[in-house]
């Protein structure tokens, strides 16, 4: 298998523009406060935008910032709607409800006019972060230079985050992010799954491995779905701060994809996220760390913390794995409109994780 490609284009936004307006934007909303040290993390995200920036004011709430922003439009966006004030939310109450390091959360503007979209601005976490690319399973990264009982430490940190937001934060509050239908919270999940990937492929190929992939959820559905918690939805180490010099979590970032659903639905993309980025570098001739976030030890420990025992984990890896390959489809439909890649015959090979996912299909991928 060859190296993952470079890093797609994410947008055609320039920083410093960006940095020009939002100092006009915090002069009207904090007069005399100057932005200083505007840049673009090294870790930007494939979806919403991150901008890192300082304020100087003797009045600020907050010193050292980050700011989401919605998806440039004109970089062909990831997901069909960006709610921010939805994520704004979400954030505000788990820090509200649980003790989960999540950043504080300040403005929200929903005018797009000042930056072309709206966004929020967050207390800014200082500390070190997995990287996606090269992703921490391949050598020459902080997590894989470390030692066995040190990624042990940041694995128990990591899954005690997932039992504790399960756990502590009242589900009733987390009923607003149900998707508008019929049927239980994990249905009308799988269905809005099903209506992004119909978005994913109007006018364009689709994916006959990736209808497959819904075809089996339905063969392989709960029989009791059990109870539905708020999700992180985007639950892996990659959105984790951890300590500048330790392997304790100071910031759980990015919670577009928060969701009211089975414990499980977090639960299976923790333990595929790992495995998408072990398979990978596997397939490049590395051995990864494959004694890390094992689905048995994830499983294992989080029925310890939570007293749930983890149900139906093949229907839910298998759905991880499936949401994470539309996902894998849309950006390389973008890499092709920006000209990056050329679609295949086959639209199934734009999928990286296409073997693992057909696998996982047939029943011999575990």
């Amino acid at each position: 298998m060859a190296a993952p490609a470079p890093r797609p284009r994410t947008s055609t936004r320039e920083p410093e523009e960006l940095g020009r307006r939002l100092a006009a934007w915090l002069a009207a909303e904090l007069p005399g406060a100057e932005v200083t040290d505007v840049r673009v993390p090294a870790s930007n995200g494939m979806s919403s935008e991150t901008l890192l920036f300082d304020i100087e004011h003797p009045d600020t709430p907050v010193r050292a910032c980050a700011l989401r922003l919605a998806a440039d439009p004109a970089a062909y966006t990831v997901f069909p709607t960006y709610d921010m004030p939805r994520q704004h939310r979400v954030m505000s109450l788990v820090g509200a409800h649980t003790d989960l390091p999540v950043p504080r959360v300040h403005w929200l503007e929903t005018d797009p006019a000042p930056l072309g979209a709206p966004f929020f601005v967050m207390a800014r976490a200082e500390g070190r972060v997995p990287p996606d690319v090269m992703p921490y399973t391949y050598e020459g990264n902080w997590l894989h230079a470390a030692s066995d009982s040190e990624r042990a430490e940041l694995q128990e940190a990591s899954v005690s985050l997932l039992a504790r937001l399960h756990d502590q934060f009242p589900a009733k509050e987390a009923e607003f992010l149900l998707p508008e239908g019929a049927g239980s919270p994990l249905r009308r999940h799988v269905e809005a799954q099903r209506a992004y990937y119909a978005w994913v492929v109007e006018g364009l190929a689709p994916s006959p491995l990736l209808e497959r992939a819904f075809e089996r959820l339905e063969e392989l559905w709960p029989a009791d779905e059990g109870p539905s918690v708020l999700n992180w939805g985007d639950a892996r180490i990659g959105n984790v701060v951890y300590r500048p010099d330790g392997f304790e979590p100071v910031a759980v970032l990015d919670w577009e994809m928060a969701a009211y659903a089975p414990r499980e639905v977090d639960l299976g993309w923790t333990v595929y996220l790992h495995r998408f980025f072990q398979d990978l570098t596997v397939g490049f001739g590395q051995s990864g760390l494959p004694d890390f976030l094992r689905r048995a030890d994830i499983e294992r420990r989080y029925a310890e913390l939570t007293g749930h025992t983890p149900r139906d984990m093949e229907f839910h890896t298998l759905y991880a794995a499936l949401r994470h390959g539309i996902v894998m489809l849309r950006i390389a439909y973008r890499q092709a409109h920006f000209g990056e890649v050329e679609v295949p015959a086959d639209p199934d090979g734009l999928i990286l994780h296409h073997a693992g996912l057909r696998a996982m299909v047939q029943g011999t991928y575990w």
